[in-house]
C-alpha cells in the first residue's frame, strides 16, 4: 500500500461544532491565551486553567466525528494512512483512524504539572470531562493538568512527525493556517515525488510549494473532491 500522511488543523474539526483555535480578536473562547494556554498562566491561576480545559474537553466529548474524519479513516482500506494532527481532540481515533500523532496533545489524557510536564511520556486517561485540583495526582504527587502543549513549550511529537512525512508518497494538508511553527514546517519535510494536497476554503491565498495542488474548500468538500476525482487513480 502507498503511504498517505494527513496533516490536519482546526478546520478539520469545525465541522464538528469544535471551535477554532482563536477568534478574530485573538481571544480563545473569551479568554487570553496567554491567561489559559501558558505555563505561567497555570503557576498564577491553575484554578482557571483546570476550569478552561474542563470545559473545552466536555464541548469535544458532545461532539461527533464529522463527514471529512470518516472518510479519512476509510482511506485505510486504500492506503497506510498516518494522520499528523494539531488538534486537540480525539474525533480522528473515534472516527476509526489507526494511526494518530497528537502534535499539541490530547485533551481526553492528563499528565503530570510537575517540573518535567512538557517532556513527560507518562500520560492518564481522563474519565468524563473533569480534572480536579484535588483529588486528581501524579504518582510522585503534582496535581494532573492537560496533555495539552502550551505556547512557549516544547513540541515532544514533531521529531516524529517529520519522520513520517519524510516517505510519504501522498500528503494532505487540510484545515490549517499554516501560521503556527515549528509544525508548519511539515510541508517541507516531504520527498520531491510525494503528491500533495492543501484543503481549506482560503487555500488560493496561501502561498505554497509548487508541489502542491490547492482545493480552496471546506474539510469534508475537499475529501469528497479527493475520493472522487484525485485518490482513486493513486490506489
Amino acid at each position: 500500500m502507498k503511504k498517505l500522511v494527513v496533516f490536519s488543523g482546526a478546520g478539520m474539526s469545525a465541522e464538528s461544532g469544535i471551535n477554532t483555535f482563536r477568534d478574530s480578536d485573538g481571544l480563545w473562547e473569551q479568554h487570553r491565551v496567554e491567561d489559559v494556554a501558558t505555563s505561567a498562566a497555570w503557576r498564577r491561576d491553575p484554578a482557571l486553567v483546570q476550569r478552561f480545559y474542563n470545559e473545552r474537553r466536555k464541548n469535544i466529548l458532545s461532539a461527533q466525528p464529522n463527514a471529512a474524519h470518516q472518510l479519512i479513516a476509510e482511506l485505510e482500506d486504500h492506503f497506510d494512512v498516518h494522520v499528523i494532527t494539531q488538534n486537540i481532540d480525539d474525533l480522528h481515533e473515534r472516527a476509526g483512524s489507526s494511526n494518530v500523532i497528537h502534535l499539541h496533545g490530547n485533551i481526553r489524557l492528563a499528565k503530570s504539572s510537575g517540573p518535567t510536564a512538557q517532556y513527560t511520556t507518562e500520560f492518564y486517561p481522563i474519565e468524563g470531562a473533569a480534572l480536579d485540583l484535588d483529588t486528581h495526582f501524579c504518582r510522585k504527587g503534582y496535581p494532573l493538568r492537560p496533555h495539552v502543549v502550551w505556547f512557549g513549550e516544547a513540541v515532544p511529537a514533531y521529531e516524529e512527525a517529520q519522520d513520517c512525512v519524510q516517505d510519504a508518497e501522498l500528503f494532505i494538508v487540510i484545515g490549517t493556517s499554516l501560521q503556527v511553527y515549528p509544525v508548519a514546517g511539515l510541508i517541507h519535510a516531504i520527498p520531491p515525488h510525494c503528491t500533495a494536497y492543501y484543503i481549506d476554503p482560503k487555500a488560493d491565498q496561501q502561498p505554497l510549494p509548487a508541489q502542491f495542488e490547492k482545493i480552496a474548500m471546506t474539510a469534508t468538500q475537499g475529501m469528497c473532491y479527493l475520493q472522487e476525482k484525485r485518490l482513486h487513480e493513486r490506489i
